[in-house]
């Protein structure tokens, strides 16, 4: 059975910019965290069907992955429920996560099929916050 890698775990709506990494050899979620806004400009030139915005959710998306340990399904719901960097993270609190998660769940009637509890909400903004102050 074949491993997944980073990229396997986005969106088809993410197809453009996966191709684009998978072509140039950009599979590691190490390299993709530590994309610049210039970096990010110039694979947009090269490839125009990347879009910013998807540029710049995979570059969050690894970034939580990276620093936090924060799995990429887990890092896309924090995105879509408006955190979207280790600072917004650490200015959190984990009953606040909590209900943007539920809001979010209850908009789309789904139920996430992430194993979020409130524990593992309070260890991410602890390391966050860790991160943040040595910053």
């Amino acid at each position: 059975m074949q491993s997944k890698t980073f990229l396997d775990f986005l969106p088809i709506n993410f197809r453009h910019e996966k191709s684009f990494f998978i072509q140039n050899n950009l599979i590691d979620f190490e390299v993709l965290g530590n994309l610049s806004d210039i970096d990010i400009n110039e694979i947009q030139r090269k490839s125009p069907l990347c879009t910013l915005n998807n540029l710049k959710k995979i570059r969050a998306i690894a970034i939580f992955k990276k620093e936090i340990g924060i799995s990429p399904p887990q890092a896309y719901l924090l995105l879509h429920c408006g955190i979207s960097s280790t600072k917004s993270l650490s200015l959190s609190t984990p009953y606040e996560l909590e209900l943007k998660i539920g809001r979010l769940e209850r908009s789309l009637r789904v139920k996430t099929k992430t194993d979020i509890t409130f524990t593992l909400l309070k260890k991410w903004i602890t390391r966050a916050k860790q991160i943040y102050k040595s910053i």
